[in-house]
């Protein structure tokens, strides 16, 4: 079922080239979208494409934030309808108004 209680997970921005990879969104990923990979708080980094954690479908619309300030960077738009599979991470809609600050930000 759903959380009654607000979630938040840490992330890492991947690449957008490796998610166009034909292993993983074949292409469907453009500039105005974010693709990213989930982690438990306080964890190192995964070495591979398999998160350790994951958003779910029910959190479409969820911001993605970033920075000690919790600036907005995108809206989580979609993931994989099988949760399970580490080649279709997550992708949030970039917040176009602020895409000079949030590639700076990652920079």
């Amino acid at each position: 079922g759903l959380s009654r209680t607000l979630q938040e997970m840490e992330v890492t921005v991947l690449d957008a080239r490796m998610c166009n990879n034909s292993r993983f969104w074949d292409g469907g990923i453009v500039p105005t979208m974010i693709c990213f990979q989930g982690r438990h708080r306080g964890s190192a980094p995964s070495k591979g494409p398999l998160p350790t954690v994951t958003s779910t479908q029910g959190d479409s619309g969820g911001p993605l934030v970033c920075g000690k300030r919790a600036a907005v960077a995108g809206v989580l738009s979609f993931t994989s309808p099988d949760l399970t599979d580490p080649f279709k991470p997550p992708v949030a809609t970039s917040a176009v108004k602020h895409k000079k600050w949030i590639q700076k930000t990652l920079r």
